[in-house]
């Protein structure tokens, strides 16, 4: 026992060395092991693409604000830089994996599932608890998201209790023991950080993840391709290599670039995934059974089609007006591989989702070469000039014969 005259001097040897360390975590003199596991959680928030939805539009930071509009209202991502009024700086160990495990935030808030608490709830506690301490040692910006715009009954969270109990079943993600290490690790980076079938799985009534896993759906007006193991509508068609290349850049040859959310999926989290990982996310892909579901992509590159040139002739005039520049007029792009059409899944669409998308609103992405982009078409050409272009696009080089109408400008 220390003398009782020792005892005021020990308490202040403690707390002496906690606030030792407390400095030297603010002056980002971390430890070995604390460095180890900021480095870690930063690939693991990468992966995760955690970026892609928190950073506000025409920002760097991660401040949310970013809308995301559903049919029954519009909800903007949060904030997520350790500011402990309008950001995450306040979470404990223990809120932080409720909240990705279970999507209930501090103070027992339930979170809107458009916040993938349903794929994140697979993550271990451990790669959990390293994304939140690398985001603690971010710059915070006091900056509050914008209200949520839902209509009743949406707008009372408490109603999500029911809405968890259907379709989040709170469970940490198992290793399959018949299955190779690689496939284990491409499936926990495919469900659980890179929730690739929130996205490319169709929802049910209560929007839960219906049973037709990766089938492919429309989000948001994008469509996210089918990623099962299909021929005609999936990625069967796919070499390794192709899949390798589209996933880490953004472009793959005969298939064309990736454009909308997926782009931002690739430049956020994907492209700064090792080769090893992005192997691993490939032979899972391989193992979903095939759905035949969506539209059917080009198995290989097609040769542009010999189109009704009455018909097209004002959306052929406008293309090589307006778009061959970049793209050329047999779609193999000029500039850069990402210009290139021939191949793409979204020039083959009959109903020309993402092809809208992109002409709407524009697309951009970041690569080894630099940003590359596309703008919206929207201030220079009328909804009758873009259904025009639309339709020659599909049926030269698709081989699709499609009826894009003006309205679909008009939204």
């Amino acid at each position: 026992m220390w003398p009782h005259y020792l005892k005021p001097f020990t308490v202040f040897c403690v707390l002496s060395a906690l606030w030792c360390h407390y400095a030297d975590a603010q002056d980002g003199n971390l430890s070995a092991s604390t460095e180890e596991t900021v480095k870690r959680g930063e690939y693991l928030f990468r992966a995760a693409d955690c970026a892609g939805c928190h950073t506000a539009p025409n920002s760097s930071e991660l401040t949310g604000g970013r809308p995301f509009t559903l049919p029954f209202g519009t909800i903007f991502a949060s904030n997520i830089t350790p500011d402990k009024q309008t950001g995450i700086g306040r979470y404990t160990d223990t809120e932080w994996l409720k909240m990705l495990h279970e999507g209930v935030g501090k103070g027992g808030k339930h979170l809107y599932p458009v916040m993938p608490y349903t794929a994140y709830t697979l993550l271990n506690d451990k790669d959990a608890l390293a994304i939140k301490s690398y985001l603690f040692t971010l710059t915070p910006r006091k900056i509050e998201a914008p209200e949520n715009k839902l209509s009743f009954p949406f707008n009372q969270r408490w109603s999500l209790v029911f809405w968890n109990w259907l379709n989040n079943e709170n469970k940490r993600f198992v290793a399959a023991t018949d299955k190779s290490a690689e496939w284990n690790r491409g499936a926990y980076l495919s469900e659980a950080l890179g929730h690739c079938n929130q996205c490319h799985t169709p929802r049910t009534i209560t929007y839960g993840l219906s049973k037709k896993a990766y089938a492919g759906t429309v989000q948001m007006g994008w469509y996210a391709y089918n990623l099962t193991s299909d021929r005609q509508h999936g990625l069967a068609g796919w070499s390794d290599a192709q899949l390798k290349s589209y996933l880490s850049t953004g472009y793959a040859k005969g298939k064309g670039p990736a454009s909308g959310p997926m782009a931002e999926a690739v430049e956020h989290g994907l492209r700064f995934m090792t080769p090893e990982d992005i192997g691993a996310i490939i032979t899972y892909l391989r193992s979903i059974p095939p759905q035949a579901s969506g539209p059917i992509a080009q198995l290989m590159p097609a040769p542009p089609s010999q189109v009704d040139t009455e018909e097209h002739a004002r959306g052929q005039k406008l293309f090589a007006q307006a778009c061959s520049g970049c793209h050329l007029m047999d779609g193999q792009g000029r500039q850069s591989d990402w210009a290139a059409l021939a191949g793409a899944h979204s020039v083959s669409d009959p109903e020309a989702h993402n092809l809208i998308r992109v002409l709407l609103s524009g697309s951009s992405l970041m690569t080894e070469h630099g940003k590359v982009s596309m703008p919206s078409f929207t201030g220079a050409y009328t909804p009758d000039e873009l259904a025009a272009v639309s339709n020659y696009v599909i049926a030269h080089f698709g081989g699709k014969r499609t009826d894009v109408s003006s309205a679909e400008f008009k939204k």
